[in-house]
């Protein structure tokens, strides 16, 4: 299965692609998309919208798995970040994708062990976990952990969603 990991920004976004057949992790691609800092906000979210939807076109991945909106300490910037949420979430449920949102926190601790890792920690252990030998920008660390929270926790997720089932009694018809 495909998924792609979006840290989403209307500065810097990034996205990170990876391929998860059982329990083995393939790193596919990564980048980072830097809208023109001279640009308006509105340039530099249709920046976002046409190079994102490129990445998808070129992946084709099954799953998007995006960092949730947190409560930040200026109201300016968290809506700003929640415009680029809402041009990624838009781009991948045009695509057609399944659409999962994890907590900064808890991608921190899937991938670091520690919900409060530092940026640094995060670009250390997702190069670890995927075996890269390049310098790895934050923005693309940050989706590539978010991507490896996806692989690491929806098995776990769907084991958990299927045992709280109720049980069905089973009848054989006379």
């Amino acid at each position: 299965m495909i998924v792609i990991g979006i840290d989403p920004g209307t500065r810097h976004l990034g996205w990170g692609v990876l391929r998860g057949e059982g329990n083995r992790i393939t790193h596919l691609a990564h980048g980072v998309i830097d809208p023109p800092a001279n640009d308006g906000l509105a340039e530099r979210l249709v920046h976002i919208d046409r190079e994102l939807e490129a990445v998808l076109a070129r992946f084709q991945p099954r799953v998007g798995s995006v960092e949730s909106l947190f409560f930040h300490k200026d109201p300016q910037s968290a809506a700003k970040l929640g415009h680029a949420r809402g041009v990624v979430l838009l781009n991948l449920a045009r695509a057609g994708l399944e659409v999962v949102e994890y907590p900064p926190a808890r991608v921190k601790s899937t991938v670091a062990g520690n919900g409060r890792a530092e940026k640094q920690q995060i670009v250390r252990m997702v190069r670890m976990l995927l075996c890269l030998d390049a310098p790895l920008r934050e923005d693309a660390a940050d989706a590539l952990a978010i991507a490896l929270t996806y692989l690491r926790r929806a098995p776990i997720e769907r084991a958990l969603a299927v045992a709280a089932r109720p049980a069905v009694l089973k009848t054989s018809a006379r």
